[in-house]
């Protein structure tokens, strides 16, 4: 594993919103880097810090850090983040892929079960895991077996009152999970809403396996919007569509009765992340112009912020000062999508922009 370096502006962190945001300037800061490659964030208000890396090598480094004096900390331990071939895919993390604070205050993981890109998903390998974080204890695991097979990707996950929603990026769909009855369903298989059309693009070319194949990444990022009556999602090369979560959360709703209320929502170019505030703004990174654009609920489409810095930034988060945090994770560089060929410039960066918004916890 090669060494973490320091936090470099984590001071920044602890200055209230208004001296923050008069200090940045509606300027990028970095607000954290490393020697490892991560594709997301989430921070508590009480300011821990989480963020779930991508392994690039078998059996090296961690799946799951929290971020503690300068470095990741194995997280909620070093047995969670040990699994190796021959273990125990249920009650380890075989490939975390997204990690969000929910609105219970509790830190939930998603684990696509996998061990490495292409590989079939394990028994008992794609699950969610649930983290009491004032014990850091794990507190529930909700095993998606009944709702994935060998070639899904369990991708991200938003919450919905008692529904979660995630998105299957390999097997082109959305999953339910009902909280209450830990009844779970898929919903819109197969949908061109879920199923990437497009090329997917960043830094101007086309991202390629190392076979020289287009990587296809299905149905990825996902918001709720902040009533919690539409559900965005999009293929990673967009574009992004809405669905009444009504249609969703009715596990007898038949999936031609749900295509019949999706709808176009924003002509969204290849995306690594998004973001939603509390009025409603959805905030996605553009991969192959290395900028954030801003969709308002009419779905218009500005830029944000562009920056050559903004290398493939994946899951956004909104903080409580109203900072939106964008994890550059370069993944575009990484063997696998760039013709078997690293070229990730390290470190990786977590950027932050005082936005003034108001997160939605949902």
């Amino acid at each position: 594993m090669r060494p973490i370096l320091a936090l470099t502006a984590a001071a920044l962190l602890a200055l209230p919103s208004a001296a923050r945001a008069e200090e940045d300037g509606g300027k990028l800061v970095p607000v954290l880097e490393s020697q490892l490659i991560f594709n997301g964030i989430a921070t508590t208000k009480d300011g821990r810090t989480f963020l779930p890396f991508q392994r690039q090598v078998p059996g090296q480094g961690i799946e799951v850090g929290e971020w503690v004096d300068g470095q990741p900390k194995p997280y909620p331990d070093a047995a969670w983040n040990a699994f190796a071939a021959g273990g125990d895919p249920a009650h380890s993390f075989v490939g975390v892929n997204a990690l969000r604070i929910g609105p219970d205050g509790r830190l939930w993981i998603v684990d696509k079960g996998a061990p490495g890109p292409g590989q079939d998903v394990l028994p008992g390998g794609a699950k969610v895991v649930v983290v009491d974080l004032a014990t850091n204890q794990v507190s529930r695991i909700i095993g998606l077996d009944a709702v994935t097979g060998k070639k899904s990707f369990v991708d991200d996950i938003r919450f919905n009152g008692d529904h979660v929603y995630l998105t299957d990026a390999g097997q082109p769909g959305l999953i339910v999970v009902g909280l209450k009855t830990d009844r779970m369903w898929r919903a819109l298989d197969g949908d061109r809403s879920v199923t990437a059309e497009r090329t997917l693009m960043a830094e101007g070319r086309p991202v390629v396996n190392p076979q020289g194949k287009p990587v296809v990444i299905n149905a990825d990022q996902l918001e709720v919007s902040p009533d919690g009556k539409t559900l965005y999602y999009q293929p990673c090369s967009g574009p992004m569509y809405r669905i009444d979560t009504r249609y969703l959360d009715d596990p007898g709703t038949t999936d031609d009765e749900r295509r019949q209320h999706v709808g176009f929502f924003a002509d969204t170019p290849s995306t690594g992340g998004t973001a939603i505030d509390a009025a409603g703004t959805i905030y996605s990174s553009d991969t192959d112009h290395s900028r954030i654009l801003r969709i308002a609920p009419d779905g218009q489409i500005s830029t944000l912020v562009a920056d050559p810095k903004l290398d493939w930034v994946d899951a956004m988060w909104i903080d409580d000062a109203g900072n939106l945090l964008m994890p550059a994770a370069q993944l575009d560089r990484t063997p696998a999508m760039d013709h078997g060929v690293d070229a990730v410039k390290l470190p990786t960066v977590v950027y932050k922009l005082a936005v003034g918004a108001v997160p939605v916890r949902r």
